[in-house]
């Protein structure tokens, strides 16, 4: 009687529904890093000096100026911030 019932309930949908809830999402700790790095004073004042590029030169209708040293600076920044704090976090 029992084998005759797990054949009947193996390969139901409602197991692999149960198995699914269960397990934890995973959340990536360097995209966490990042976001609290990006908050950081040195991040924010290299955003602010890239969002003031990007206004500048899409209000233009045509410049040979583009934004590239501004987000360098503020990957760079953020990126420094990220690389003392990564792995303290990581096991």
């Amino acid at each position: 009687m029992v084998f005759e019932k797990k054949m009947i309930t193996n390969g139901e949908p409602e197991d692999e529904e149960e198995e699914e809830e269960e397990e934890e999402e995973m959340v990536d700790p360097l995209d966490l890093v990042r976001q609290k790095c990006e908050e950081a004073e040195n991040c924010v004042n290299t955003r602010e000096r890239l969002e003031e590029c990007e206004t500048r030169v899409g209000s233009r209708s045509s410049t040979v100026e583009d934004c590239t040293e501004e987000l360098f600076d503020f990957l760079h920044a953020r990126d420094h911030c990220v690389a003392h704090k990564l792995f303290r976090t990581v096991k």
